[in-house]
C-alpha cells in the first residue's frame, strides 16, 4: 500500500472513524481509522469521532471528508459501502443533500433515494451525518466532498472486538480511504 505524503497546500483531508469500541462491531470506524493515523501519522487529520457534530469545526472547508462507520443495512456481514453525499440542491429547490448519494459499491446499485431507504432510518447518534453536513452547509463550511465508508457490521451488542467477517474487512477499508487520499491529492 503507497501511502501518501502530506497534502498540498490548500487541500484538506479529514478523515473521521465513528463508533463505539464498546458495541462490539461498532467500533469499526474506529478501528479503520486508528490503522489509518499509523499509516499517515499527523500529515492528515485522522482520528476517531464520537458524535457526528465533533466533525464541525474539523471539517470546515476541508477538500474531501472521508467518514468510517458501522452500518446495518442487511448485507453481508463486512461489506463495504462507498456512499458519496453530493453537492447541495441550487437555490430554492427541494432536494435535501440526504436525498441524493451516489453508491460506488461492488454491485450496491444506484443512487438510494428517501423511499429506497425507507422512513425509519436511524442514526444511533444524537444528530446524523446528514443533518451534520445540512448544517455544515448551511453556516458555510462544508466539506467539498463527503464520502462514507460503510461496513456492514453483524454484532452490535454491548462488549469490545470485531466479528470475525468484519475484521477481515479492516485492511480493505483501510486501502479504499488511502486510495481516495491519493486520488484527491492528484486532482489538485
Amino acid at each position: 500500500m503507497n501511502v501518501p505524503a502530506g497534502s498540498p497546500p490548500g487541500h484538506t483531508v479529514v478523515v473521521a472513524g465513528f463508533g463505539s469500541e464498546y458495541r462490539h462491531d461498532d467500533g469499526v470506524g474506529i478501528v479503520v481509522a486508528e490503522r489509518l493515523a499509523a499509516l499517515v501519522g499527523d500529515a492528515f487529520d485522522v482520528g476517531p469521532v464520537v458524535d457526528p457534530l465533533d466533525l464541525l469545526g474539523r471539517w470546515d472547508d476541508a477538500d474531501l471528508a472521508i467518514v468510517v462507520d458501522a452500518v446495518h443495512s442487511g448485507a453481508s456481514p463486512g461489506t463495504l459501502r462507498l456512499v458519496e453525499l453530493t453537492a447541495p440542491p441550487p437555490a430554492g429547490a427541494r432536494e435535501g443533500p440526504e436525498d441524493r448519494a451516489r453508491s460506488d459499491d461492488a454491485g450496491a446499485g444506484p443512487a438510494v433515494s428517501r423511499e429506497q431507504r425507507g422512513p425509519g432510518v436511524t442514526s444511533s447518534h444524537g444528530i446524523g451525518l446528514a443533518g451534520v453536513v445540512r448544517l455544515a452547509r448551511a453556516v458555510g463550511h462544508a466539506p467539498q466532498r463527503v464520502v462514507v465508508v460503510g461496513i456492514e457490521g453483524d454484532n452490535f451488542a454491548q462488549g469490545t472486538g470485531l466479528s470475525p467477517s468484519v475484521a477481515r474487512a479492516v485492511p480493505e477499508a483501510v486501502d479504499k480511504v488511502v486510495r481516495m487520499i491519493e486520488e484527491a491529492r492528484r486532482c489538485v
